[in-house]
């Protein structure tokens, strides 16, 4: 039954993302893409005067994955400061390699709703998919940590050179 919940949420934030779209003001942004399979990301962020990340919101033009996991990643570091940030990253990519069994309850409590993508680390080229959004958000703090809001947005981009794409 949770994975058809997880399935659901997947389906339901890549259709109607609750953080899609732009920021009128914007700290940093980075950009991601996967020249093997298109997807394309850009996120945004905006710091708050506690240096925690009031806002995020991201522009996907890519698959059902890394769409869901754009909202959700946006949706999840909203309120951390930048290096709880960078840790939930950590933490969500060590599930990608070994699924959420080898985490403990409380790495699970921390990720939340992100583990609706706990079932891929069984598939390299998706959680690469899942991955993107990530990549784009770190190098968005960088931007927003070094103040360089003005500057066209960073860009990351998923070594593909080591996986197959995905037909998108």
């Amino acid at each position: 039954m949770a994975d058809s919940l997880y399935q659901s949420l997947v389906v339901e934030r890549a259709r109607r993302p609750l953080r899609g779209g732009t920021l009128e003001t914007a700290d940093g942004s980075g950009d991601g893409s996967n020249p093997l399979c298109g997807d394309r990301v850009h996120v945004a962020l905006r710091l708050g005067t506690d240096g925690t990340v009031a806002a995020v919101r991201h522009r996907s033009r890519a698959c059902a994955i890394c769409a869901a996991s754009s909202d959700l990643m946006a949706e999840s570091v909203e309120g951390l400061g930048p290096e709880e940030a960078r840790g939930l990253h950590g933490l969500f990519a060590r599930m990608m390699e070994t699924g959420v069994d080898a985490l403990d309850e409380e790495s699970r409590a921390r990720l939340g709703l992100l583990l609706a993508f706990s079932d891929l680390h069984e598939y390299r080229s998706r959680r690469k998919c899942a991955a993107l959004p990530w990549s784009a958000l770190d190098v968005a703090l960088g931007a927003a940590l070094a103040g360089t809001a003005g500057a066209p947005p960073g860009r990351a981009m998923i070594d593909s050179m080591q996986g197959e794409g995905h037909e998108g």
